[in-house]
């Protein structure tokens, strides 16, 4: 019986420790996922206006 709940505890703390890690990880690749939205959003807007200077060039060429 006490060996059931030794094994029982072990495998609860590694539950445990797996959770745990998974957690931050979780934490990090959610800032991780904000960064890369901001960085996505900022080359969108710097390739709209590229484009549109692009269009404008083009439309004061004889």
């Amino acid at each position: 019986m006490d060996e059931d709940l030794t094994a029982l505890e072990e495998k609860l703390s590694h539950l445990i420790t797996l959770y745990e890690g998974l957690r931050t990880e979780n934490a990090q690749l959610r800032g991780d996922l904000t960064v890369t939205q901001s960085e996505s959003a900022l080359l969108k807007a710097k390739m709209a206006e590229a484009s549109a200077r692009v269009e404008t060039l083009i439309e004061s060429m004889p």
